[in-house]
């Protein structure tokens, strides 16, 4: 399940104190500067970092803000999905 921090900037899946997968971002005016990704092993080739990027780019969206993609994984996920690419 996915979850939101927003006090620690930080999307995660699993629990808080040793998420499975975590898309950490800066806010910045209107922007979201997404600058890590991380899953566990376990998860890896099941989809869970495309759903963190997803994630973020919900909240992007309701929050009307711009997604920067620092992270190569984000930027990647974005690139290759047409309908995330109206946060950039």
């Amino acid at each position: 399940m996915m979850h939101v921090n927003r006090k620690e900037n930080l999307f995660y899946i699993g629990d808080i104190s040793s998420p499975k997968g975590q898309l950490t971002y800066v806010e910045n005016g209107d922007q979201l500067i997404i600058d890590h990704t991380e899953v566990i092993d376990e998860l890896r080739g099941e989809g869970a970092g495309k759903q963190l990027v997803e994630a973020a780019v919900k909240y992007a969206r309701a929050n009307n803000k711009k997604i920067l993609p620092i992270c190569p994984f984000v930027k990647k996920v974005i690139d290759e999905t047409p309908e995330f690419q109206d946060v950039l």
